[in-house]
């Protein structure tokens, strides 16, 4: 049973983050009603947690709601709602990889994409922020250990992915990066997708060498402290 006690600080600050994060993904259309869900890792103390957004709850509630949270085992210790069905992917992200935020929606464009092919076409050198090819996932019951497998598999050297027939995941080292990728990968779907349309007519792609030179220099974009 999860603990009834007071919020850390460092907890509700990243509840409150995440809450304007899953209700960003509404305001976006990213997510129609409660799908997609979204979770941040936090670091309590001696413990390590993940905040997740709850089950079938919708996003504007929850700034009333007590931060549900998890352990990496899967084990919930704070609140009393029930945790996302999709707490295996966000769980198998968070122990593979160095991700301290996750965020997984049903955006239209790429849900359509991952319809159609096994790997999103290089429509655009944005891809290179993803860490190459977007990768779609084989399709597997959502909640399940085979769609985590699935998906770990997809992102293997990635931070994004499709999911087959299900929809987008993305994670980052916030929660503001994790989102600017879903973003990123939706409009590269949606791009794709209009350019494909034309009837007789194919887009020009880059290839995977020009998506190198993008890799090396994005690695000096922004701002420098």
């Amino acid at each position: 049973m999860a603990e009834q006690q007071s919020v850390p600080d460092v907890i509700a600050r990243a509840w409150a983050d995440l809450v304007a994060t899953a209700c960003r993904i509404v305001s976006d259309g990213l997510v129609v009603g409660t799908s997609g869900n979204v979770s941040v890792r936090v670091r309590d103390r001696d413990r390590e947690l993940v905040l997740v957004t709850p089950s079938g709850v919708p996003y504007d509630r929850l700034a009333a709601e007590k931060p549900v949270a998890v352990g990496l085992d899967g084990r919930q210790v704070l609140g009393e709602l029930t945790p996302t069905s999709e707490l295996p992917m966000h769980l198998a992200i968070y122990r593979d990889t160095d991700a301290a935020a996750v965020v997984h929606t049903h955006a239209v464009h790429a849900t359509a994409v991952s319809t159609l092919v096994t790997e999103l076409p290089l429509i655009h050198y944005m891809a290179a922020a993803l860490g190459g090819p977007v990768r779609v996932a084989p399709y597997a019951l959502y909640g399940t250990d085979d769609l985590a497998d699935h998906m770990l598999r997809a992102l293997a050297d990635r931070t994004g992915c499709l999911l087959q027939n299900h929809g987008t995941v993305t994670y980052g080292a916030t929660l503001d990066q994790a989102f600017d990728r879903t973003a990123q990968l939706e409009w590269m779907c949606h791009v794709w997708l209009t350019a494909s349309s034309l009837p007789g007519r194919e887009p020009s792609l880059l290839s995977h060498t020009q998506l190198q030179h993008v890799a090396e220099k994005l690695r000096g974009y922004g701002q420098r402290p």
